[in-house]
C-alpha cells in the first residue's frame, strides 16, 4: 500500500527524531565510560584531541546502525500488524462484514496484535449476522406490508365501478377489512417484539388463575372454530394458580390459539390442557392440521420464517417469535412436536413457584 504524502512526511519527521534520540543516548553512555575510566587510562592532551573524532564518527555510525535496526524492527513488529488491522477496520467501516483480518502469528499466539485481531474478527463475524438479520428484517416487513396493500388497492379500485351490485360492495368492503386488520396486527406484532428484544417490557408478575386466563383466551376464538366447525377438547385442571405476568402469558396463548384453529382443516379437532405435574405447570396445545416438517421445526421460532406454502398464506410468522421470547423472559420452556399431515402439538411448561 503507497504511503500518502502526510504519512511519508510524520515517517521523516519520526526518523530524526529516533536519530537524535540514539546519538544523544550513544554519547552520554560512550561519555560516562570516558569520564569512569579516564585516571586509568594513560594519554596525553594531544592523543585524547586525536581520538575524539575518531569517536564521534563511531557515534555517528552506531546511531545509524540502531536508527536503521529500529526502523526495521518497527516497520516488522509494528507497522505491519498496524497496517493490516487498519486495513481491515477501513473495510468494516465501509460496510464489508465478511471481511476476515489475517493473523500475524496465530490466532492462539498470545501476541498482543493476534488478540486485538481476534477481537475485530469475532465482532465483525457478529455485525454480519445482525446485518444479515437487518437486511432480512427489511425485506420481509417490505413485502408483508406489500401484500395486503396490494389487496386493499385492487378492491378499493373495483369498489370504484358503478355496475356493482350490493352484495359484491360488502364483499370487497370485507376483503379491505380484513387486509387492514393483517396490517394491523403486523404492525403490533412487531412493535411488541422489538420492545421484547430491547428488553423494554419487564415481567409485572402477580397472582392469578391460569386456567381461567385460558378459558377466556380461548373463548376469544369461538367465532373462529365454529366457522370452521372445529372439535375443541379440553382437559383443564381446576384453579391452576400462578404468579407471572398475566398479559405477557396472553400473547402466549392467544398466538398459540390462533396457529392451531387457522391450521385446523374443516372440521377437525384442536385440544388444550392444562396440568400440574413435579412442581411444573404444562399447557398443550395440539391440531391435527397440516403439520410440520422436521426442517421446517427448526425454525419454527424465528423471525419471519415461513417455511411452507400453506404457512405462508395463514400467517408473517411472528406470532411464534413472539411466543418464544416471551417464554424465555418468563424463565419458562416451549417444545414443538409435528409430522406433515398428522398436526402439531405445542408444550409449554412454566415453573410452579411458591406464591
Amino acid at each position: 500500500m503507497p504511503y500518502t504524502k502526510e504519512e511519508k512526511k510524520k515517517m521523516l519527521k519520526d526518523g530524526i527524531q529516533h536519530f537524535v534520540v540514539f546519538f544523544l543516548l550513544i554519547a552520554f553512555v560512550i561519555t560516562c565510560n570516558f569520564f569512569l575510566f579516564l585516571n586509568s587510562i594513560q594519554m596525553s592532551e594531544a592523543e585524547i584531541r586525536e581520538a575524539a573524532p575518531i569517536t564521534f564518527y563511531n557515534i555517528l555510525l552506531l546511531t545509524g546502525l540502531f536508527s536503521i535496526f529500529d526502523t526495521v524492527r518497527r516497520v516488522w513488529m509494528i507497522g505491519r500488524p498496524v497496517n493490516r488491522i487498519l486495513d481491515g477496520m477501513n473495510r468494516i467501516v465501509a460496510g464489508d462484514f465478511k471481511v476476515r483480518i489475517p493473523y500475524i502469528k496465530g490466532e492462539n499466539s498470545g501476541n498482543e496484535f493476534d488478540s486485538i485481531i481476534k477481537g475485530l474478527n469475532e465482532m465483525t463475524a457478529e455485525l454480519s449476522g445482525v446485518e444479515t438479520l437487518r437486511t432480512d428484517f427489511v425485506s420481509n416487513v417490505s413485502h408483508e406490508l406489500k401484500t395486503p396493500l396490494a389487496v386493499i388497492q385492487n378492491y378499493g379500485t373495483m369498489l370504484q365501478s358503478p355496475n356493482l351490485t350490493e352484495d359484491q360492495r360488502l364483499e370487497y368492503a370485507k376483503a379491505i377489512t380484513n387486509q387492514t386488520k393483517k396490517l394491523s396486527n403486523l404492525i403490533t406484532n412487531i412493535l411488541k417484539l422489538n420492545r421484547l428484544e430491547n428488553q423494554q417490557i419487564y415481567p409485572d408478575k402477580k397472582e392469578y388463575n391460569l386456567t381461567e386466563q385460558i378459558c377466556e383466551c380461548l373463548l376469544g376464538f369461538e367465532q373462529a372454530w365454529e366457522e370452521k366447525e372445529l372439535e375443541i377438547e379440553t382437559d383443564l385442571e381446576e384453579d391452576v394458580m400462578v404468579c407471572e405476568d398475566a398479559e405477557l402469558l396472553s400473547l402466549v396463548w392467544n398466538n398459540l390459539f390462533s396457529n392451531a384453529i387457522k391450521f385446523s382443516e374443516d372440521r377437525g379437532k384442536v385440544f388444550v390442557g392444562v396440568k400440574r405435574e413435579n412442581g411444573k405447570i404444562f399447557v398443550t396445545v395440539s391440531d391435527n392440521g397440516c403439520g410440520i416438517s422436521p426442517e421446517v421445526g427448526k425454525h419454527i421460532f424465528e423471525k419471519f420464517y415461513q417455511g411452507d406454502t400453506s404457512r405462508a398464506t395463514k400467517g408473517n410468522g411472528l406470532g411464534l417469535a413472539l411466543v418464544k421470547r416471551v417464554i424465555d423472559i418468563v424463565g419458562g420452556d416451549i417444545h414443538v412436536q409435528s409430522a406433515l399431515g398428522e398436526g402439531t402439538t405445542f408444550c409449554v411448561s412454566l415453573e410452579e413457584r411458591a406464591i
